[in-house]
């Protein structure tokens, strides 16, 4: 991987660069420290609402004028918030970056917030939030997350509860955007066809003159430790049940965090592989025809979060019973730790969906800005060596660690018939 540069400029903004020559473009990122962990009740999804606005346009680049542009330079441009930040890029012609560059640094100071503009916007999200409703594990999940935290602002979804979308003003959103968009906040991130030592000189011009302001105070309230096993009933029409376990899980910077990645592979199948057929949870779940599905995922945020398994039950077949399987699996492998075939391969197929997640340039930018947000920037360079070192007797520690039931919230969604719930309500 070609050396990354660091630097901080004397408004607080950081830089990360990484000359990539492969092709002749570059991908231009500008990531804040700010997503839905900041935000208290009440002011659920402003952060993804704020997101929003930022393509409404400024004076200097009015709404559409940067669609046009860009899609002219055939290049592409989006932006996304999570639980930890919220990031905008664009990947465009190496000698086509200016437009983006400066498209960026405007927009830090002078989006618009257009009042008729943020009503539309409320509509388009509230109808974001009704149309993933629709989809009945969104609302197992909502309620898995709403259990696992109380307190701590992963409690809530990204796009927000539809109480407070509702009742926001854009005021709220205007302070939101004030507050948070600032270079202390920020990081600059550019990968691809550039010479370093001038890129940085035109991020400097750029963005150099933006004012400097302190730090802003992030809202953030820590979870209480878990006491005891949480349960939630979810009733939905349709006919497919689902079970979902989750465990509370460390930070990403924690050491325990890719040694639970691994542990993840041996049960579920590494994330991205092209194959889990033969993970345990498939073998023991699907093959015997009690679930037509499993999946799991490890996020990596900045807080501790979850590792959720999630069990997608064939007709007739009952949640109860998969999860018997299900936690009999776990305390299979807490008993008996695993194999070192199976480590080996769990390690291989980790590695490998990592460094297909990281092909292009634009995948690169994105793994750069989330090493800043984690606040170690160089955990994406170091994720492969360190994923090497992890040992069967590591992963056997973090399964008897963390697969505990006092860490554990287990969910079940019960379908129902669509007229049972209109008669219900």
């Amino acid at each position: 991987m070609p050396n990354l540069t660091h630097h901080t400029l004397p408004n607080g903004l950081t830089i990360l660069l990484r000359e990539a020559h492969s092709a002749p473009v570059i991908s231009f990122w500008l990531a804040y420290r700010v997503g839905s962990r900041n935000e208290p009740t009440g002011r659920t999804g402003i952060s993804h609402w704020v997101e929003h606005m930022m393509f409404k346009g400024t004076e200097q680049f009015p709404a559409g004028l940067l669609d046009r542009e860009i899609d002219r330079a055939g290049g592409q441009w989006n932006a996304f918030t999570s639980m930890d930040a919220t990031k905008y890029f664009e990947t465009l012609p190496a000698d086509k970056i200016d437009i983006a560059m400066r498209a960026e640094a405007d927009r830090m100071v002078n989006a618009i917030f257009d009042p008729d503009e943020t009503e539309s916007e409320r509509t388009v999200i509230i109808s974001e939030r009704q149309g993933a409703e629709n989809q009945p594990t969104f609302w197992l999940q909502e309620g898995v997350r709403g259990s696992a935290f109380r307190v701590h602002g992963y409690h809530h979804e990204i796009i927000g509860d539809e109480t407070d979308l509702r009742a926001m003003t854009r005021d709220d959103l205007y302070q939101h955007y004030r507050a948070h968009y600032c270079p202390a906040n920020a990081a600059v991130i550019a990968v691809g066809a550039f010479d370093t030592d001038d890129m940085l000189a035109r991020i400097e011009r750029l963005y150099g003159a933006i004012p400097a302001s302190n730090t802003p105070d992030l809202f953030v309230r820590a979870e209480p430790a878990q006491q005891g096993e949480r349960r939630i009933n979810v009733e939905r029409p349709g006919k497919t049940a689902f079970l979902e376990l989750s465990h509370h899980a460390p930070a990403a910077a924690h050491e325990d965090w890719l040694k639970l990645k691994v542990l993840d592979a041996v049960l579920s199948g590494s994330s991205g592989a092209s194959d889990n057929k033969t993970s345990r949870l498939y073998q023991a779940l699907v093959k015997t025809e009690i679930a037509a599905g499993v999946g799991a995922w490890l996020t990596p945020t900045i807080d501790p979060y979850l590792y959720s398994i999630l069990v997608t039950l064939r007709e007739g077949r009952a949640p109860a019973e998969a999860e018997t399987v299900l936690l009999a699996e776990i305390e299979r492998l807490q008993t008996n730790g695993i194999s070192d075939d199976e480590l080996r391969k769990a390690r291989k197929q980790t590695r490998a969906a990592f460094a297909y997640s990281t092909e292009s340039v634009t995948e690169q930018a994105y793994w750069l800005a989330q090493s800043f947000i984690l606040g170690e920037v160089d955990w994406f360079d170091n994720y492969a060596d360190r994923l090497m070192r992890v040992t069967a007797d590591d992963v056997l520690d973090v399964a008897r660690r963390y697969l505990v039931a006092r860490q554990r919230v287990v969910g079940v969604l019960q379908p129902i018939d669509a007229q049972e719930e209109t008669t219900s309500a």
